[in-house]
């Protein structure tokens, strides 16, 4: 019995001291990213630089302020305080599966959560970067391998087809859903498709509350499954208020891509005869529905904040995350849409729990 126990210290010991360097792995990270955004002038930093002028150019919907707000969220995370309030609530094992990363790539650094659970779980990484997020990801996996030699081993880039692992991390859009259901389907997996986000005002919301609400709508081009693309707000409320709030975010319309997509949706509502509010950089259209195009803000009115709740409910897995300052359930604050906690997971999914899971 005393050998036993011994055996479990050692075996205990020895999964933490893992997890310590895993740790130091990826706030080490944070602290490349905190001298890069304090503008030190380092060799790192320099690279960094480098790496975000890249990507800016690789892709165009990647603007330097967009790339810069993701490189600020993670320099926040990316703490040993921060990390360790993260895992403390979980039970670690020997883990050393390989665990395929299947990246988005609609803002920057979409994947890099998964990639960062994988690392701090104790598995493998095989990342299959999005072609669309590809320059950042590479950077940093490539500063590891330099700084850390033993990550070599830890996490790999593949361009080709995967092979060779035990579980799957995969996120796409609702098609390439069913193409991962089909082609994983003997394999763990985790799989994810289209999310939409919403609001629900009060009609009492402060000046600097619907300021916040416009960082969670247009922040990375309202690309993100977790931007908010649908309001419901109460009879009588007067939209003129957001439409004037909003403008805070006007010099988005002089971004090619998004000022195309702007005017388009703007021509074919003229062309239809369809009433909408024109806000200059957005379209606020009255709808039922959710999930809509790139530079529209679906609104609904509502007069029982019951009903709202039972909408949601009906909705409950096609909803990434509500922002509200009322009694709605899994709601959060204004403002925190893009800036999640690191257990609020993708789809209300535990990513680590996952990945913990040896069965």
């Amino acid at each position: 019995m005393c050998c036993k126990i011994n055996a479990n210290l050692i075996k205990n010991k020895r999964i933490n001291k893992e997890i310590e360097r895993r740790i130091n792995y990826l706030s080490s990270i944070g602290e490349v990213i905190n001298s890069y955004l304090s503008n030190k002038n380092d060799s790192i930093s320099i690279e960094l630089n480098e790496a975000v002028q890249e990507a800016e150019k690789h892709n165009s919907w990647f603007s330097k302020s967009n790339i810069l707000n993701a490189l600020e969220y993670w320099k926040n995370k990316l703490t040993k305080n921060i990390l360790d309030e993260w895992i403390k609530e979980y039970d670690f094992n020997n883990q050393n599966s390989k665990v395929a990363i299947i990246m988005a790539g609609n803002f920057p650094l979409a994947g890099f959560h998964d990639l960062v659970s994988v690392i701090i779980s104790g598995n493998n990484a095989i990342i299959k970067p999005s072609s669309d997020d590809k320059i950042l990801i590479e950077f940093f996996v490539s500063y590891l391998h330099k700084e850390f030699a033993e990550t070599n081993k830890i996490v790999k880039i593949v361009f080709d087809k995967l092979v060779d692992f035990d579980k799957v991390i995969a996120t796409g859009s609702n098609n390439t859903f069913k193409y991962f259901e089909y082609y994983f389907r003997e394999k763990k997996s985790l799989l994810r498709k289209n999310r939409t986000s919403l609001a629900v005002l009060s009609g009492n919301e402060t000046d600097d509350e619907l300021r916040l609400l416009s960082d969670d709508v247009f922040m990375y081009f309202g690309l993100g499954c977790r931007n908010i693309s649908k309001i419901f707000i109460p009879i009588n409320y007067d939209l003129t208020k957001l439409s004037t709030i909003f403008n805070n975010y006007k010099h988005i319309i002089n971004h090619h891509k998004y000022s195309n997509n702007y005017n388009y949706q703007k021509t074919i509502k003229l062309m239809n005869n369809e009433g909408f509010i024109d806000g200059g950089h957005f379209i606020l259209s009255e709808s039922e529905n959710y999930a809509p195009p790139i530079s529209i803000i679906y609104f609904e009115y509502y007069t029982d904040i019951k009903e709202v709740n039972k909408k949601i409910m009906s909705k409950n897995n096609d909803i990434q995350c509500i922002v509200s300052n009322l009694k709605i359930k899994n709601s959060i604050g204004f403002g925190h849409a893009q800036k999640p906690k690191l257990n609020q997971y993708a789809d209300n999914i535990d990513t680590l729990k996952f990945l913990l899971t040896t069965s």
